[in-house]
């Protein structure tokens, strides 16, 4: 039985360790204030703090969200010693990229990122013929040890901050605005939370996030509501939570497992929070927002890709506002977990519908390039430590 992780009450507090006793591990740092954590009443007030006019806060907000510029340098038509002085206090250096990667002809791109601390993050863009995607993290690491995915493995490290978040969508919408994402539209227009970390883990932070991707420009990008996702492996009180914001976004609840016994292995949460629980909390997000559920479930062969457990998915979710959203399983290097078989795929498929259930297999992207969520963080933390191991030997010689 995998151990349950922990999940502090309070993101910023320290962990707690299962005996109770509170952990002796510093608060990791947090990144410089960034414009984009502030909205734009605070993006005035920091002006005036600086001594520049009110209305360099929406001018440097046109550039940052309208056109999409990170970097005050580039910002030509402010007065140079503003542009240093904004550089300095609002537009730090959040995000430096360390490996970029691009397959399937250009359509898919993932960038690796070093933050301030060391600590690395990943995001993708994945170019359809009528839409651009952007998968993106809401933290470094994940802590909720889910042992098929390569990001639990890695544990916790830190959540992301607002701009850490949002600076990832601007960077990933200039790329879609250069043209460089062959066979799409040169916009960026959807947003899904399922790159690295639990999102509800993250929650004040995601959450004002989503609300700066979708104010309108300049005070934030400008995307519909509608086209943000956020995942969740089911936080069932950060779900309850969710439904007050009376926000329109789709939820999409990780499940891999119809039944307590496997998931409480696959999901370790699961032994906080059980999938009828959970299933509840997703369909009174339903009921109060009118927003179908998607229901992510990874098939890994010989483990949750029995065809009872299709079956009994179809029961659980049948006449119900879902969709269910199989992934066939990017196995990382090393893995015991591998994907189903697709004859067994598209049994698990056929006895879905069957049950009446909406089911789609997810498009398969990115695995020249590690695109399973965590695989580049994965494998640069190894490159790392090999590279360190060496240096160790090389001087005890």
């Amino acid at each position: 039985m995998t151990i349950l992780p922990v999940i502090p009450i309070s993101p910023d507090q320290p962990d707690t360790l299962q005996s109770g006793a509170v952990s002796k591990r510093s608060r990791p740092k947090m990144p410089p204030r960034h414009l984009a954590d502030l909205d734009l009443a605070g993006r005035k007030s920091a002006m005036a703090a600086l001594g520049e006019p009110s209305f360099r806060a929406k001018q440097i907000s046109t550039h940052y969200f309208g056109r999409l510029v990170r970097d005050a340098a580039a910002m030509t038509d402010l007065p140079a010693a503003t542009r240093d002085r904004l550089a300095a206090d609002l537009l730090p250096t959040l995000l430096t990229p360390i490996r970029e990667q691009a397959c399937d002809d250009g359509a898919t791109r993932k960038t690796l990122w070093r933050l301030h601390d060391g600590a690395l993050v990943e995001s993708v863009l994945m170019g359809y013929p009528d839409r651009i995607t952007a998968c993106v993290s809401s933290q470094a690491g994940c802590g909720m040890a889910c042992p098929f995915c390569a990001t639990g493995q890695q544990g916790l490290t830190r959540n992301l901050s607002v701009a850490e978040i949002v600076d990832q969508v601007v960077y990933l919408a200039g790329v879609a605005a250069s043209g460089k994402v062959t066979g799409s539209p040169p916009r960026l227009s959807r947003v899904v939370f399922m790159g690295m970390g639990e999102p509800l883990a993250n929650y004040p932070r995601v959450i004002e996030a989503v609300r700066r991707l979708t104010t309108p420009a300049p005070e934030g990008l400008g995307l519909s509501q509608r086209h943000i996702t956020v995942s969740t492996v089911g936080l069932v009180p950060a779900m309850r939570r969710l439904i007050a914001e009376q926000l329109s976004v789709t939820l999409a609840l990780s499940l891999h497992a119809p039944d307590d016994d496997l998931r409480d292995e696959l999901v370790p949460v699961n032994q906080r929070w059980k999938v009828a629980e959970v299933l509840d909390a997703a369909f009174e997000y339903v009921a109060q927002t009118g927003r179908r559920v998607s229901i992510e479930y990874a098939l890994i062969r010989d483990v949750n890709d029995q065809p009872w457990r299709a079956d009994l998915l179809g029961r659980l979710l049948s006449g119900k506002l879902a969709h269910v959203n199989l992934i066939p399983l990017n196995p990382t290097p090393g893995s015991k977990w591998d994907a189903s078989p697709k004859p067994v795929e598209r049994e698990f498929v056929r006895r879905l519908r069957e049950a009446g259930v909406s089911t789609t297999v997810r498009d398969t992207r990115g695995q020249e390039i590690d695109g399973a969520c965590g695989q580049l963080a994965a494998g640069e933390l190894t490159e790392a430590s090999a590279g360190g191991a060496a240096a160790d030997a090389e001087v005890a010689q």
